[in-house]
């Protein structure tokens, strides 16, 4: 299995490896990067190379026990794992904390960012209710509080949709997971900084999509950032989705993705990597 070395971490990551232009795809919190995976195969058909990366703490991407981190060292994650694979530039993306990540990845290397890809993501950081919320939570999560009732109330808000079968994939790995090595992850969450001010330093062409159930990711919150960045042209809304519309609904999502690829990636630049 592909795994680059980024700061401390062993990073996982998955690669189409076709001759095309690239999209990086970070995935959500307590998802790991095969939660794009039904949308390869689309994406292949039309000659993109979807990259998609393990967060710390999630996935098989390996950290040093207990260790903080930023989204800023996540967005060096995805520098690296372009650098391993010889990409010198990408469009990059993400579903949520992915987003978080993307976003900051554009800041730190705007000349390697072809575009963005953002799905059910914001630019904020946590509101003081959502902060005691998410302390709450995590540490029922991380403590010995049964499973069964926490799953039941995080399935439908972080992945939603209106079939629970979608669900089992992941609430299976959260029953056989370890439940409390998440917890640097989930102080990364809660610690994270706006960067709705450094928005307009991004210029590349940007998707911002949301489900329309997703009650995390608001249309408050997607407006602004969609506002925010000047490549962006409104808000895309995906019809029944909740905040996991790139897991449920990846038939909508795709068409998405090729639709900015095409506006992002120049004919004459559809390949480009470093040697």
């Amino acid at each position: 299995m592909p795994y680059v070395r980024s700061g401390s971490a062993s990073v996982h990551f998955v690669t189409s490896d076709i001759a095309g232009p690239t999209l990086l795809l970070a995935h959500g919190f307590l998802m790991d990067e095969s939660m794009f995976e039904p949308m390869r195969e689309p994406l292949a058909a039309e000659g993109i190379n979807l990259v998609t990366i393990d967060a710390r703490c999630h996935g098989r991407t390996r950290t040093p026990d207990g260790e903080s981190f930023s989204y800023w060292d996540l967005a060096a994650d995805c520098l690296a794992v372009l650098d391993e694979l010889g990409i010198e530039k990408a469009v990059v993306g993400g579903m949520s904390q992915g987003g978080y990540a993307a976003l900051r990845t554009a800041l730190l290397a705007p000349d390697r960012v072809q575009g963005l890809a953002l799905l059910d993501t914001e630019a904020t950081g946590c509101s003081p209710s959502e902060l005691a919320f998410y302390r709450e939570f995590f540490e029922r999560w991380c403590g010995q509080e049964p499973m069964a009732p926490l799953v039941a109330e995080l399935a439908p808000q972080l992945i939603g949709g209106t079939d629970p079968r979608q669900w089992r994939e992941w609430t299976g790995r959260w029953y056989s997971g370890d439940r409390r090595a998440v917890a640097p992850a989930a102080q990364c969450l809660m610690d994270r900084r706006s960067v709705l001010h450094r928005l307009p330093e991004i210029t590349a062409p940007a998707l911002v999509a949301r489900g329309s159930h997703d009650g995390n990711s608001t249309a408050q919150k997607s407006e602004a950032l969609a506002c925010g960045l000047e490549g962006a042209d409104g808000v895309v809304t995906i019809p029944g989705a909740g905040h996991g519309a790139a897991w449920t609904h990846p038939e909508v999502v795709a068409p998405l993705l090729i639709r900015l690829m095409r506006r992002a990636v120049p004919r004459n630049e559809s390949v480009l990597r470093v040697s």
